[in-house]
């Protein structure tokens, strides 16, 4: 079952199971389902383990026309999954949403390449799985900062939070 987000597309993908006395088969994404996202390809796929629960990444884009879009999914543990919609002409520009993914729950979220993308573990050794709409270039690595009063992301509490210090220093945001 597929469900947008109060972010024109950004969808939910909530798999349905077909269950027997081995387990269970269930798609995980499907791009027939997906509304908007016929002829993106996916490029690359990556894996985040995260040691700590608290770890913190993000929140990442890359500028266009190098932009990601991603299909994400927590194969291992829980996070707080947050996008964040850049798209200066969007009824929802500088909005977010907040989801979580877990290896329990089995959702993924889609995510285009114009929005922010980051996520808080919830969990000691939670492993993200992601594919990718386009080759990483390194010179096209953008961001917004974490806790930026421009979006005011509500993340949850965590005793310590984790984070490469270039997520927590990202300047105010500006367009």
């Amino acid at each position: 079952m597929v469900k947008e987000t109060k972010l024109k597309g950004v969808y939910v993908f909530e798999p349905r199971r077909f269950e027997d006395a081995r387990g269970f088969f269930a798609r995980s994404w499907s791009l027939k389902e997906m509304p908007g996202w016929e002829g993106v390809p996916a490029v690359e796929s990556n894996v985040s383990f995260n040691l700590r629960r608290g770890t913190l990444r993000g929140m990442h884009y890359q500028a266009a026309p190098h932009g990601q879009a991603k299909i994400v999914r927590c194969t291992r543990g829980s996070i707080y999954d947050v996008v964040i919609d850049l798209r200066p002409d969007s009824p929802t520009f500088k909005q977010w949403v907040g989801v979580e993914l877990s290896a329990e729950n089995r959702l993924t979220l889609c995510v285009p390449g114009d929005f922010a993308h980051g996520f808080q573990t919830l969990e000691d050794e939670t492993e993200v799985f992601y594919l990718v709409s386009n080759f990483y270039a390194p010179d096209a690595q953008r961001g917004v900062r974490w806790n930026d009063p421009a979006f005011g992301i509500r993340w949850p509490e965590v005793p310590e939070r984790v984070m490469a210090d270039r997520d927590r220093d990202y300047p105010d945001f500006a367009l």
